[in-house]
């Protein structure tokens, strides 16, 4: 829906911003990455990047249009809603992909302009705009999952500083990241009240990681442990003891991610449509797929993607123009879960037996890529907070079933 500021927007302001953005593309987009995959789709963390790619990733991060609605104070692109739709639009139409991405972008970031100081802004928006630092997510722990209030990690103050003491696990990216973005407890007297919100340098001595392999082979996550680790005073963001609702508003930005697949999940997953790969597999020589109930499958699948592809576009839009997402994102976080993972399981079951391969030969390249990535996608209803954590939040936050906590 049209607000007010689009509809006072001149017809050729758009016409002219758009004529900007094709010239800036053809400018600096590589015509040999078209149609290539991001290296942010990666589940096994980053690549080397090619010279085409380390150049486009510059230029959009100079130009702030990796993070287009960010200020351009910071380093983002200052562009409203409309302009925004309109960069989408023509990197869509020329198969250009934003090479800014990762839990800086998808979390942090978008946290940090709303609690975070000016000095923090300062230090750290810019960096994540350019694609510079790369962040992890320092929350669960051992005896703090589901309960994730729970957490022990401490952080003593000690005058100008605080030295940190816990460990926590399923960090993502954590053996590849340069700064995390932790809860920790600050007074052991409260539960919720006692947590806070902590910038930790992954390069301080007595931080270690230990990479957790996962059954599809892949280790994106690890165990993360903090032994008598200094973190400057100015790296806690908001007050003590807000860390919860800091904490909380920044699972908010996550889920809304996670939901649409972040930087990963809707690509990962995305490879050719399901009713090319029946034709493949189970079509005749025509293509024609005799079982009309894997063909009433497939066509109920992908309506299910496509609409829920129109539904976060439109809550997107809702999310900015309302200062940013909702507990809504808990429900796009379950059906966006349920759906990647329909369509895995479809997937490997259309292949058949060329779909449960590990190594070896007999099996392309795809369809070993296929199976493990059918197995990785098993998390995806249990990171970003599991479904039934999920359900809990739709029946305090949106139903009003429970009290709120």
């Amino acid at each position: 829906m049209a607000t007010a500021a689009d509809l006072d927007r001149p017809a050729d302001a758009s016409d002219a911003f758009r004529a900007e953005v094709r010239a800036w593309l053809e400018a600096n987009f590589p015509p040999a990455l078209k149609g290539k995959d991001n290296p942010l789709s990666s589940i096994d963390g980053p690549t080397e990047m090619s010279a085409d790619e380390a150049a486009w990733k510059k230029a959009m991060g100079d130009q702030g249009w990796g993070v287009p609605t960010w200020p351009a104070a910071y380093g983002g692109g200052g562009l409203d809603r409309a302009q925004a739709r309109v960069l989408q639009q023509e990197m869509d139409r020329i198969g250009a992909w934003n090479p800014i991405g990762g839990m800086g972008v998808m979390m942090f970031g978008p946290t940090l302009l709303e609690y975070g100081n000016e000095a923090q802004k300062q230090e750290h928006i810019r960096a994540i705009a350019k694609g510079e630092v790369r962040w992890c997510q320092g929350y669960s722990e051992p005896a703090a999952g589901s309960d994730l209030a729970a957490l022990q990690t401490f952080a003593e103050d000690k005058g100008d500083h605080y030295v940190v003491n816990g460990q926590k696990t399923w960090t993502s990216g954590g053996q590849w990241a340069d700064k995390c973005f932790a809860l920790v407890r600050t007074d052991k007297s409260k539960k919720h009240e006692g947590i806070s919100f902590l910038l930790i340098d992954m390069t301080s001595p007595g931080v270690e990681v230990k990479p957790i392999r996962l059954i599809s082979g892949s280790s994106p996550f690890c165990e993360t442990f903090f032994t008598e680790v200094k973190v400057p005073k100015e790296n806690l963001v908001g007050r003590e003891g807000e860390g919860w609702t800091i904490g909380k508003r920044l699972l908010q930005h996550e889920r809304q991610n996670l939901s649409g697949g972040g930087a990963s999940v809707a690509r990962l997953f995305a490879g050719k449509p399901l009713s090319q790969l029946a034709k493949e597999y189970r079509g005749d020589d025509d293509g024609k797929i005799a079982d009309s109930d894997l063909r009433m499958r497939i066509v109920r699948q992908e309506m299910d993607s496509r609409a829920f592809a129109l539904t976060l576009r439109r809550a997107a839009l809702e999310a900015k123009s309302n200062q940013g997402p909702s507990a809504t994102t808990s429900i796009m976080k379950n059906v966006g879960a349920r759906i990647t993972q329909d369509k895995a399981e479809l997937a490997i079951e259309i292949m058949g037996m060329n779909g449960l391969g590990w190594e070896g030969e007999g099996f392309s390249e795809a369809e070993l890529t296929q199976t493990r990535t059918w197995l990785w996608g098993k998390a995806v209803s249990i990171y970003g907070g599991s479904s039934e954590i999920q359900n809990n939040v739709i029946a305090k936050r949106i139903l009003g079933m429970l009290d709120h906590q």
